[in-house]
């Protein structure tokens, strides 16, 4: 799959590179219910991967289930990425530099500042 970016943010796109994706299509058969098809594309080559998101994709189109399905399956994963998320940002700003105090130290109006 070929993935874009954008110069800024702002830009015009660019391919940026391409990059492997697994799918997987599946059909869960339940009684009384019918068939549900699931669907799921993971990047890399994970197949256990993208089964295990294509059964999800398929369970959560079944209306009773989706109670169950989200206090057992989605709501530790949106924690699992939170936690993340968290430690990503905090290993980010011990690395923050505040170029204005930088700035201010250089012109030396930190001295004249009291606390």
């Amino acid at each position: 799959m070929m993935v874009q970016g954008r110069a800024g943010g702002t830009g015009e796109r660019f391919n940026l590179g391409e990059i492997t994706v697994t799918r997987c299509t599946l059909r869960l058969s339940q009684t009384g219910t019918g068939a549900k098809a699931g669907v799921s594309y993971v990047i890399g080559r994970s197949q256990r991967h993208a089964q295990l998101a294509a059964i999800a994709d398929a369970l959560l189109q079944e209306s009773g289930l989706i109670e169950a399905l989200e206090a057992g399956l989605l709501e530790p994963i949106r924690r699992h990425l939170d936690a993340e998320r968290a430690d990503r940002h905090q290993r980010a700003q011990s690395t923050r530099v505040d170029f204005l105090t930088l700035a201010r130290e250089a012109r030396g109006e930190l001295a004249d500042e009291q606390p």
